[in-house]
């Protein structure tokens, strides 16, 4: 009797030890994005391509709402159609005013801001304003990803 239950204990110590191993480990989140994160994803903007900024777009299905035209439904769509509308331009520059703010939330953070614009097109032609962004960022295997966001201008 006490050789079996030696048997069963090392058996039980062995299983715990096993799921122990093979649960999946959450990464902790990381660092909440700064101004200078936020402002990296403009600058990527300011080069015209989006291709410069898909690292911080999470791929899959997320609604992007941008000034034109009114929404895309992942990172794909967004990446094809800002393409096309940022191909009338042949310069642009945008920078993250100081009305910034982050609020972080567990996996989650949102964040808030106004943007200064300066854009020349092809034809010379030169365009100044600020913007609204709203954005949502998720922790996804320890790098933040924008899973959802909202570019808005007021009306005049």
């Amino acid at each position: 009797m006490k050789r079996l239950s030696a048997i069963l204990l090392c058996l039980l110590a062995v299983t715990v030890s096993g799921l122990a191993k093979s649960a999946p480990k959450k990464s902790a989140a990381p660092p909440a994005p700064d101004k200078a994160y936020l402002q990296n994803i403009w600058n990527g903007w300011s080069t015209l391509d989006p291709a410069n900024v898909a690292n911080f777009y999470a791929s899959g299905p997320h609604a992007f709402f941008d000034i034109a035209p009114l929404k895309y439904g992942s990172w794909e769509e967004y990446e094809k159609g800002a393409k096309a509308v940022l191909s009338a331009y042949k310069s642009a520059k945008f920078t993250v005013n100081d009305d910034f703010a982050i609020h972080p939330h567990g996996d989650l953070v949102w964040a808030t801001a106004t943007i200064k614009e300066e854009m020349t097109s092809k034809t010379g032609k030169i365009e100044m304003g600020n913007f609204r962004w709203t954005v949502v960022f998720e922790n996804q295997d320890g790098k933040w990803m924008i899973v959802h966001e909202h570019v808005s201008v007021a009306l005049q």
